[in-house]
């Protein structure tokens, strides 16, 4: 008998929440056909395959906003806000590297906040800043 390469195909259909199977099909391998006992043959010989077990998620590290609070200490501080956020952006980090994660959440909610303040104000400041000037300079008109 030959050995001829055997075809194999992909099954590229979702499956899991998104509709679909339920249980995915036996994958198919660059070196063949995967049966249901869990072995690809390819030219004749079989090659055995483990199932993966599934890693457990891992909790993501409280985020700091250290960027976003460098960014309105430098450009927009009204009330010295963005120099607060970055203070409070810098011990959310330092509660991180120390694996402190409810207290590194909880300044970094502060950060966040204080944030999100120091950008509205600026933001509100620097549009009445600019409506100011342009009505103090305005051309004037003589009849």
């Amino acid at each position: 008998m030959e050995n001829y390469p055997q075809s194999f195909s992909i099954n590229m259909q979702p499956y899991g929440r998104n509709g679909g199977a339920s249980t995915p099909s036996p994958p198919a391998t660059s070196f063949g056909q995967a049966t249901s006992f869990g072995q690809a043959t390819s030219f004749g010989q079989a090659t055995s395959f483990g199932q993966t077990e599934p890693t457990p998620v891992s909790t993501l590290p409280p985020k700091d906003f250290v960027l976003w609070s460098f960014f309105n200490a430098m450009y927009c501080n009204p009330f010295c806000l963005g120099f607060l956020a970055l203070v409070f952006s810098i011990k959310a980090r330092d509660r991180t590297v120390a694996n402190d994660p409810m207290a590194a959440n909880s300044y970094g909610r502060t950060a966040r906040s204080l944030n999100i303040a120091a950008l509205c104000l600026g933001i509100v400041g620097t549009i009445i800043l600019v409506v100011i000037l342009a009505v103090i300079y305005r051309p004037v008109h003589h009849p």
